[in-house]
């Protein structure tokens, strides 16, 4: 499908390859983006930026939180995004997700045996 474009069909090749491109980048960007949140600034004419436990940081600052997010001020608000792979492709049955906050990180562990781990088919960001 994606070899030499045949005669005359240069065109159609080339539209073909851009959509499926175009698909790819798309499903990324929603990946990433899906643990993300933003906090518009009050005032425009705020030296900072407030988060959601009423602290002020410096206009283009960077933080991380204690729940394992990464965050940035800029004069529009703070835009914070989710650190730690959520797993996702595992028997939600027999398994659990367990948080490590000072790690950041999931463990899936089996529910009736703690001390085993799960096999974990997708993680995402």
């Amino acid at each position: 499908m994606w070899g030499v474009p045949p005669k005359g069909g240069c065109a159609s090749w080339l539209r073909n390859a851009l959509l499926f491109s175009f698909v790819v980048l798309a499903t990324f960007v929603t990946l990433c983006n899906a643990q993300c949140y933003f906090i518009p600034n009050e005032s425009s004419a705020s030296n900072g930026c407030k988060d959601l436990s009423g602290v002020t940081h410096e206009l283009k600052s960077d933080w991380k939180t204690e729940n394992c997010e990464s965050c940035h001020c800029s004069n529009d608000g703070i835009e914070c995004c989710n650190t730690a792979a959520i797993p996702m492709g595992y028997d939600r049955d027999k398994c659990q997700a367990v948080f490590n906050k000072e790690t950041c990180t999931y463990t899936v562990l089996e529910k009736k045996d703690p001390l085993k781990n799960c096999t974990v088919t997708a993680w995402v960001l």
